[in-house]
Protein backbone atom coordinates (compact mmCIF):
# COMPACT_ATOMS: atom_id res chain seq x y z
CA UNK A 1 0.00 0.00 0.00
CA UNK A 2 1.42 3.67 -0.90
CA UNK A 3 0.80 5.35 2.48
CA UNK A 4 2.19 9.07 0.89
CA UNK A 5 2.82 10.98 -1.74
CA UNK A 6 4.72 13.84 -1.76
CA UNK A 7 5.99 16.83 -3.77
CA UNK A 8 8.30 19.27 -2.12
CA UNK A 9 10.57 21.70 -3.30
CA UNK A 10 14.34 21.73 -2.55
CA UNK A 11 13.64 24.43 0.08
CA UNK A 12 11.52 21.89 1.87
CA UNK A 13 8.17 23.75 1.47
CA UNK A 14 5.45 21.02 0.44
CA UNK A 15 3.48 21.91 -2.37
CA UNK A 16 1.58 18.79 -2.56
CA UNK A 17 0.79 15.93 0.22
CA UNK A 18 -1.11 13.13 0.61
CA UNK A 19 -1.75 10.61 3.04
CA UNK A 20 -3.30 7.52 2.16
CA UNK A 21 -2.08 5.34 5.26
CA UNK A 22 -5.31 5.83 8.15
CA UNK A 23 -3.02 6.20 11.32
CA UNK A 24 -1.10 9.29 9.16
CA UNK A 25 -3.95 10.69 7.98
CA UNK A 26 -5.99 11.12 11.35
CA UNK A 27 -2.53 12.96 13.02
CA UNK A 28 -3.66 16.61 13.74
CA UNK A 29 -1.64 18.52 10.70
CA UNK A 30 1.05 19.87 12.93
CA UNK A 31 2.42 15.95 13.16
CA UNK A 32 2.29 15.28 9.49
CA UNK A 33 3.66 18.64 8.78
CA UNK A 34 6.71 17.05 11.04
CA UNK A 35 6.54 13.90 8.90
CA UNK A 36 7.48 16.04 5.53
CA UNK A 37 10.23 18.19 7.70
CA UNK A 38 11.65 14.43 8.51
CA UNK A 39 11.57 13.21 4.74
CA UNK A 40 12.54 16.82 3.63
CA UNK A 41 16.13 16.56 5.86
CA UNK A 42 16.34 12.96 5.02
CA UNK A 43 16.46 13.98 1.41
CA UNK A 44 18.11 17.19 2.00
CA UNK A 45 21.34 15.35 3.62
CA UNK A 46 21.83 12.58 0.61
CA UNK A 47 24.33 13.09 -1.73
CA UNK A 48 23.64 12.87 -5.45
CA UNK A 49 25.00 9.74 -6.18
CA UNK A 50 23.29 7.52 -3.87
CA UNK A 51 20.20 5.21 -4.60
CA UNK A 52 16.66 6.74 -4.41
CA UNK A 53 15.44 3.87 -2.25
CA UNK A 54 15.17 4.25 2.25
CA UNK A 55 13.78 2.58 4.65
CA UNK A 56 11.88 5.36 6.69
CA UNK A 57 10.47 3.04 9.32
CA UNK A 58 11.44 6.09 11.85
CA UNK A 59 8.91 8.22 10.43
CA UNK A 60 6.34 5.98 9.17
CA UNK A 61 6.45 2.99 11.37
CA UNK A 62 7.74 -0.35 10.98
CA UNK A 63 8.21 -2.14 7.35
CA UNK A 64 7.97 1.45 5.51
CA UNK A 65 10.01 2.54 2.80
CA UNK A 66 10.55 5.61 0.35
CA UNK A 67 11.62 6.14 -3.21
CA UNK A 68 11.86 9.14 -4.65
CA UNK A 69 13.39 11.43 -7.58
CA UNK A 70 14.60 14.84 -8.08
CA UNK A 71 13.29 17.01 -11.02
CA UNK A 72 14.98 20.78 -11.20
CA UNK A 73 13.37 22.58 -8.17
CA UNK A 74 11.20 19.64 -7.28
CA UNK A 75 11.16 15.90 -4.53
CA UNK A 76 8.66 13.63 -5.95
CA UNK A 77 8.06 11.25 -3.14
CA UNK A 78 6.16 7.95 -2.34
CA UNK A 79 6.09 6.23 0.79
CA UNK A 80 5.11 2.55 0.99
CA UNK A 81 5.17 -0.43 2.37
CA UNK A 82 6.88 -3.92 1.40
CA UNK A 83 3.63 -5.26 -0.11
CA UNK A 84 4.81 -2.65 -3.19
CA UNK A 85 7.95 -3.25 -5.17
CA UNK A 86 10.24 -0.34 -5.42
CA UNK A 87 11.13 -0.30 -8.76
CA UNK A 88 7.08 -0.04 -9.84
CA UNK A 89 6.74 2.66 -7.55
CA UNK A 90 9.97 4.45 -8.87
CA UNK A 91 8.66 4.01 -12.08
CA UNK A 92 4.92 5.53 -10.85
CA UNK A 93 6.61 8.59 -10.27
CA UNK A 94 8.05 8.72 -13.73
CA UNK A 95 3.91 8.29 -15.05
CA UNK A 96 3.11 11.11 -12.99
CA UNK A 97 5.99 13.38 -13.72
CA UNK A 98 5.30 12.14 -17.69
CA UNK A 99 1.14 13.37 -17.21
CA UNK A 100 2.02 16.27 -15.25
CA UNK A 101 4.14 17.53 -18.24
CA UNK A 102 1.55 16.49 -20.85
CA UNK A 103 -0.88 18.76 -18.36
CA UNK A 104 1.26 21.25 -18.19
CA UNK A 105 3.53 21.19 -21.26
CA UNK A 106 6.79 20.44 -18.69
CA UNK A 107 5.34 20.70 -15.36
CA UNK A 108 6.88 23.27 -12.62
CA UNK A 109 6.45 24.35 -9.48
CA UNK A 110 4.27 27.29 -9.68
CA UNK A 111 1.84 24.43 -12.12
CA UNK A 112 1.74 22.36 -8.66
CA UNK A 113 0.82 25.43 -6.65
CA UNK A 114 -1.66 27.27 -9.28
CA UNK A 115 -3.27 24.17 -10.42
CA UNK A 116 -3.98 22.85 -6.78
CA UNK A 117 -7.00 21.13 -7.77
CA UNK A 118 -6.08 19.20 -11.30
CA UNK A 119 -2.92 18.03 -9.65
CA UNK A 120 -5.48 16.59 -7.18
CA UNK A 121 -7.52 14.66 -10.16
CA UNK A 122 -4.32 13.69 -11.94
CA UNK A 123 -2.91 11.82 -9.04
CA UNK A 124 -6.37 10.67 -8.48
CA UNK A 125 -6.39 8.81 -11.37
CA UNK A 126 -3.24 7.18 -11.10
CA UNK A 127 -2.93 6.51 -7.10
CA UNK A 128 -6.90 6.31 -5.22
CA UNK A 129 -7.00 4.57 -1.44
CA UNK A 130 -3.27 3.99 -1.58
CA UNK A 131 -3.76 1.63 -4.15
CA UNK A 132 -2.44 2.02 -8.00
CA UNK A 133 -5.10 2.72 -10.35
CA UNK A 134 -3.85 3.38 -13.52
CA UNK A 135 0.10 3.78 -14.90
CA UNK A 136 -0.61 4.56 -18.01
CA UNK A 137 -0.06 8.47 -19.01
CA UNK A 138 -2.42 8.54 -21.93
CA UNK A 139 -5.19 6.57 -19.94
CA UNK A 140 -4.94 9.36 -17.07
CA UNK A 141 -4.97 12.48 -19.67
CA UNK A 142 -8.07 11.09 -20.97
CA UNK A 143 -9.82 10.97 -17.51
CA UNK A 144 -8.66 14.35 -16.52
CA UNK A 145 -10.22 15.46 -19.69
CA UNK A 146 -13.20 14.08 -19.42
CA UNK A 147 -13.51 15.62 -15.78
CA UNK A 148 -12.42 19.35 -16.88
CA UNK A 149 -15.23 18.87 -19.14
CA UNK A 150 -17.93 17.37 -17.06
CA UNK A 151 -16.72 20.37 -14.45
CA UNK A 152 -16.66 22.91 -17.20
CA UNK A 153 -20.34 21.88 -18.37
CA UNK A 154 -21.59 21.60 -14.75
CA UNK A 155 -20.22 24.79 -14.02
CA UNK A 156 -22.42 26.58 -17.26
CA UNK A 157 -25.77 25.06 -16.42
CA UNK A 158 -27.72 27.73 -14.88
CA UNK A 159 -30.13 26.65 -11.94
CA UNK A 160 -32.79 28.78 -13.59
CA UNK A 161 -33.99 27.90 -16.90
CA UNK A 162 -33.78 30.74 -19.73
CA UNK A 163 -37.57 31.07 -20.21
CA UNK A 164 -38.47 31.88 -16.71
CA UNK A 165 -35.58 34.03 -15.88
CA UNK A 166 -36.60 35.95 -18.52
CA UNK A 167 -39.92 36.14 -17.23
CA UNK A 168 -41.08 39.98 -15.05
CA UNK A 169 -44.77 38.86 -14.10
CA UNK A 170 -47.77 40.17 -15.07
CA UNK A 171 -47.00 43.27 -15.71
Amino acid sequence: MIKAVMMMNTQGKPRLAKFYDFLVRCLPVEKQQELIRGVFSVLSSRPENVSNFLEIDSLFGPDSRLVYKHYATLYFVLVFDGSENELAMLDLIQVLVETLDKCFSNVCELDIVFNYSKMHTVLDEIVFGGQVLETRSDEVMKAVEEISKSEAASNSISLVPKSVSGWRGGR
